[in-house]
């Protein structure tokens, strides 16, 4: 089974610049969109279930901003929204497929005001205990999307010039191991080793893109389950960037 996460900075401008494309190319069987910014009574009739795929939609209230969405080959159930009953800025979709639980997560950014981090890190608090619940489950259950921070100097260009920027706080990171330590794997990282990179996200200024100075703030993260079936993992910078400032990040499980 292979599955991509991907945040696609609006639906609707990735679907233009050739969204299906890209992901023909990258056959997932699972597709977890972030920062959709759409409803999809804003997209054209054919997008809303694209053919081939089942969609399940959880955009936010407010229009042009945040959501999630997930496709799958398979047929899917929606287990819940949000952390709790109400998730208005659509961060949070758990589906079950026959093979295993999704979790579609967008954390919020805390890089515009100290206010926004203040929010980013109450969302956290919550969010960990929530996270760590899940992880003991005894079927597969996989968390993959935008968590909003690099994990280990391995994980960002330019660790020192960026140790007091939000998504690369000291707390922050802290707060990623304690994620993992709750049950949770980084499956690309068990991949690919210790190694620098790869990068998922790159600043539109300067030659970030260019220079590959950039940041792996999208993961997909597998429970104990999940995690022992695991093949193989990449980020498709290639390509992926025409779409979006981030590129999709790809984890193929075995079947059993």
């Amino acid at each position: 089974m292979r599955i991509t996460t991907w945040n696609v900075n609006g639906l609707r401008a990735a679907l233009k610049k050739g969204l299906h494309e890209h992901v023909r190319a990258l056959k997932p069987d699972v597709l977890m969109l972030q920062e959709i910014r759409a409803t999809p009574a804003q997209l054209p009739a054919e997008e809303r279930r694209p053919e081939g795929w089942s969609c399940v939609w959880h955009p936010a209230e407010r229009l042009g901003y945040s959501g999630v969405a997930t496709w799958t080959r398979d047929e899917q159930w929606v287990v819940g929204v949000g952390m709790d009953a109400v998730d208005p800025e659509g961060r949070i979709l758990r589906t079950r497929t026959r093979k295993l639980q999704l979790v579609n997560v967008y954390l919020p950014s805390g890089s515009r005001s100290d206010e926004a981090q203040q929010r980013k890190e109450r969302w956290m608090e919550r969010f960990a205990s929530w996270a760590a619940a899940l992880a003991v489950t005894d079927e597969p259950v996989v968390l993959a999307g935008d968590l909003n921070i690099a994990h280990t100097r391995a994980d960002i260009h330019n660790p020192t010039g960026n140790k007091k920027n939000s998504g690369f706080l000291p707390h922050e990171r802290e707060w990623f191991g304690e994620l993992l330590a709750s049950g949770w794997t980084d499956l690309l990282r068990a991949h690919v080793g210790e190694v620098q990179g790869p990068y998922s996200w790159w600043s539109n200024r300067g030659r970030a893109r260019e220079l590959d100075r950039g940041w792996r703030i999208d993961y997909v993260l597998g429970n104990a389950a999940a995690a022992r079936r695991l093949k193989r993992a990449s980020i498709r910078r290639e390509g992926g960037l025409t779409v979006s400032d981030h590129a999709p990040v790809t984890v193929d499980l075995k079947a059993r």
